[in-house]
């Protein structure tokens, strides 16, 4: 395929080496106007804004994902594929299984499990296991670590359901699952396909334990900043 793709009319090398992947187009164009200099608005299909500019001297581009695995299956692809990107950084929202997270707290995502099919495409005899990257997950730790928040690393639920009729979502807590979001699944596998690099860093937005402490909408959209500055602090 050629570019521009059908999902993104940038040029070659208008995107970063590095790309950090929020889920809304809001909290992209937030990322970019609060964090970058010189931000460049370099893709605008269906309102999925990207941006590259730069962090502390540093060449850096945020775009959104929009909603679910098959929407960053698609955009993560056609970046690691024909856009040369090497490292995609997703910093999205979570839900909490775990008693020891709360409200805001960090979650980086080392494995992603997943109810959904995404993985039949690649016809493997048994069950593939979709990992973060090693040097993006050791560097992430490292950095939230100096920011002194609470955080734990783990396993993730990527699920294809918001609203589970099952409302089984407590049952992966059983195997040690921290929370429950719906992209890194697919990401972690288009980067394991393509020999790419990917993390999850999340912000716990929602509790199953403590559901006096969710969050807002507008407070998603704008105030889960600690996860973006990790992300831009460990962009290559």
């Amino acid at each position: 395929m050629s570019i521009p793709t059908p999902h993104i009319t940038a040029k070659f090398g208008d995107f970063a080496k590095t790309v950090l992947m929020p889920g809304d187009p809001k909290r992209a164009e937030h990322i970019a106007k609060t964090y970058l200099t010189d931000a460049v608005l370099v893709n605008d299909v269906r309102g999925v804004k990207g941006y590259t500019g730069y962090y502390k001297g540093k060449r850096v581009s945020v775009m959104a994902s929009g909603m679910g695995q098959p929407s960053i299956g698609i955009y993560s692809y056609e970046l690691f594929a024909f856009y040369g990107v090497e490292n995609i950084i997703r910093v999205g929202s979570c839900g909490s299984f775990d008693k020891d997270l709360h409200a805001r707290d960090i979650v980086i995502g080392m494995g992603a499990c997943t109810n959904g099919n995404y993985m039949a495409q690649y016809r493997l005899a048994g069950t593939f296991s979709p990992i973060a990257s090693y040097s993006l997950l050791e560097k992430a730790v490292e950095e939230t670590r100096k920011k002194g928040v609470n955080f734990k690393v783990g396993n993730v639920l990527s699920s294809d359901t918001f609203y589970d009729d099952a409302a089984s979502g407590m049952e992966w807590n059983k195997m040690g699952v921290l929370a429950v979001e719906m992209e890194a699944c697919a990401l972690y596998c288009n980067a394991a396909r393509l020999s790419k690099n990917a993390l999850a860093i999340l912000t716990v937005s929602d509790s199953f334990i403590y559901p006096e402490e969710n969050t807002t909408a507008k407070e998603r959209e704008n105030s889960f900043n600690t996860m973006v500055e990790i992300a831009l602090e460990i962009a290559e």
